[in-house]
């Protein structure tokens, strides 16, 4: 056999015929002498945990305002704790409204009743004597259903304020009728009281009834009264 290929580091190479490492066999040993570095093995992924964000502050809710409960009103705000009074012109609308309701079917009702009662004079120039005709039982009853008609929508007025603070009318014009100290409606009782203390109101020439242009809660006598007052309906 010829001589092996000459090395200049005197390290013997594999020459022809020499068995060459096969796959899955071990390398052999480094040449230059030095120790053998394993080759660089794969390193399994991990994902880095997210950042962590400082807490944020929990918001406080909103406090809803509760009924009967006097809220805190901003600076400036005319009126009391319940609410915005109202104004002399809403509470005249208010009125007027009721009244047209009340009023209306039972003045139609007295005023056929009137005509068919009502009775003619007729005078007699040969006897000189004046005697009297016409006129209808019927028409004195349909007078006093006109009456009753118009009692009973009053009364059922009273109770809707009573219970709510409010009649067709002043929930038309967005006002209430409330206790001053409570923020609650007043109840059936107390309102017919209510309505009957209106006398003090016009007694003096009316001026009760004008008396919200002047006060600075817009209460007539009979609120002053009775301790309550017309708000603005939220």
């Amino acid at each position: 056999m010829g001589n092996p290929p000459y090395d200049p580091y005197g390290q013997q190479q594999p020459g022809y015929g020499q068995q060459q490492p096969g796959y899955g066999q071990q390398p052999p040993a480094n040449p230059y002498g030095g120790p053998q570095t394993p080759p660089p093995q794969p390193q399994a992924y991990q994902a880095s945990p997210p950042p962590a964000y400082p807490a944020q502050p929990a918001f406080p809710a909103a406090a809803q305002p509760q009924y009967g409960v006097p809220q805190q009103q901003p600076y400036g705000f005319a009126g009391g704790a319940y609410g915005a009074y109202a104004g002399w012109g809403s509470r005249f609308a208010a009125t007027l409204v009721d009244g047209l309701i009340a009023g209306i079917p039972a003045g139609v009702l007295a005023g056929i009743g009137a005509a068919m009662s009502a009775s003619t004079l007729e005078y007699d120039p040969v006897t000189g004597t004046t005697t009297t005709s016409g006129g209808s039982g019927a028409g004195i009853l349909l007078s006093l259903l006109g009456y009753a008609v118009a009692f009973a929508v009053m009364l059922f007025f009273l109770y809707q304020q009573g219970t709510t603070g409010q009649t067709p009318g002043k929930k038309l014009t967005n006002i209430r009728v409330i206790s001053e100290q409570t923020g609650q409606p007043i109840g059936f009782g107390m309102t017919f009281v209510r309505y009957l203390a209106h006398i003090l109101d016009g007694l003096p020439c009316y001026l009760g009834y004008l008396w919200p242009l002047f006060d600075a809660k817009k209460q007539t006598f009979a609120d002053k009264v009775m301790n309550t007052v017309a708000v603005r309906s939220v």
